[in-house]
């Protein structure tokens, strides 16, 4: 059974004409990253808030874990762990103290009333993630007085204390620094491979979502496509080889030859997709001054996709 089950959910507000969330069924398997992309008023934060226990759907079955998102609730916020894209903190306590008191809440420590006394485990684990995330200068300082970047640490802290099954993650290194980005994904990516951790992710920086197992694009309600990120780019641009030679007409030649599309502008220009980059640059005996290989990019997919159907950058 997939870790995460989605059947024909559907979402309609109050006084809405038409649904927000129109029938989506999708599902993600145990340990995989999973990326869920979509443009604004797309329903993705519906889908997603409904997923995470904060919102009622309409119809429709979602399991976590093997647990109704409705009738055992408890049971999935026991399973996930969730960085949200606005903070949840409470201001007027310490970083670790918003992070002591989550931990406890969750029952994953006996709960003292100083960070000196709680438990070896507990502070170990508090130190190694404020290390990684680089707080741990402000562990202990009012949350009032961090900045909003500092605030956002602090919440991925939170998120992983209790090394949660599935991990939500909308937007999560929006407002973090270049060097804070890199030092969160390596530590996701090394919590995915020891624990085996299921990591739901949304973000606007779509490079991130470059290496995930599947992504799936929700648009106007209904999802759109749900595929490895390699087929999404196959199917919406393909690839293209960059030639040049000095004898221009014979590459041409060849290339009509082989049977091979290809596209006369500064550079000659070969889309390819039934043969690889190899078996074309094999079959050529006419001399090369330029080989390219241009391979699009998931954010190059994303914006085709989005160009195609009308929709806005999410």
């Amino acid at each position: 059974m997939p870790i995460i089950q989605v059947e024909e959910l559907i979402k309609q507000y109050d006084k809405a004409q038409t649904p927000s969330v129109k029938g989506v069924s999708f599902a993600v398997n145990e340990g995989e990253f999973f990326a869920f992309l979509g443009p604004n008023g797309a329903g993705k934060t519906t889908t997603i808030s409904i997923l995470t226990t904060t919102l009622a759907k309409t119809s429709g079955m979602v399991t976590i874990a093997g647990y109704d998102i409705e009738k055992e609730a408890k049971q999935v916020r026991e399973k996930v762990g969730i960085i949200f894209q606005q903070p949840s903190l409470d201001l007027q306590l310490s970083a670790e103290e918003n992070i002591r008191f989550h931990a406890c809440l969750y029952g994953m420590f006996s709960y003292r009333p100083t960070f000196r006394l709680m438990s070896a485990d507990y502070k170990n684990r508090v130190m190694e993630l404020a290390e990684i995330v680089g707080i741990q200068d402000v562990l202990f300082k009012p949350v009032k007085k961090m900045s909003g970047g500092m605030q956002r640490k602090l919440e991925i802290i939170r998120s992983l204390m209790h090394m949660p099954s599935v991990l939500f993650l909308d937007e999560p290194t929006q407002g973090l620094d270049a060097v804070s980005r890199r030092s969160l994904w390596e530590y996701i990516n090394n919590v995915r491979k020891e624990h085996g951790t299921t990591v739901f992710l949304t973000t606007h920086y779509i490079d991130e979502a470059e290496h995930v197992d599947k992504v799936c694009i929700i648009n106007q309600g209904r999802i759109a496509s749900c595929c490895p990120p390699e087929e999404m780019k196959k199917n919406l641009l393909g690839q293209e080889l960059i030639l040049d030679a000095e004898d221009r007409e014979g590459l041409t030649s060849e290339l009509s030859e082989l049977g091979l599309f290809h596209k006369k502008e500064a550079r000659i220009i070969v889309p390819y997709q039934d043969r690889t980059a190899q078996e074309i640059i094999a079959g050529l005996k006419t001399k090369l001054t330029v080989l390219e290989i241009n391979q699009p990019s998931l954010e190059d997919a994303y914006v085709e996709y989005l160009n195609k159907t009308g929709g806005a950058a999410a």
